[in-house]
């Protein structure tokens, strides 16, 4: 006789594997970003003004 599917694991198993991914994107788009230095923000603030 088959066993029945174990639906609680295999969605437990799909969430953390969502999860991780996420996790995974986020950090890649952290390490992406520089923080901007004094001078960068000091050039972007008259832009912002203008309009």
């Amino acid at each position: 006789m088959a066993m029945k599917p174990n639906y609680r694991y295999e969605r437990s198993q799909r969430d953390k594997a969502k999860a991780a991914k996420k996790e995974a994107k986020l950090a890649g788009k952290a390490a992406k970003e520089k923080p901007l230095t004094i001078e960068q923000k000091e050039q972007r603030e008259p832009a912002a003004d203008e309009s």
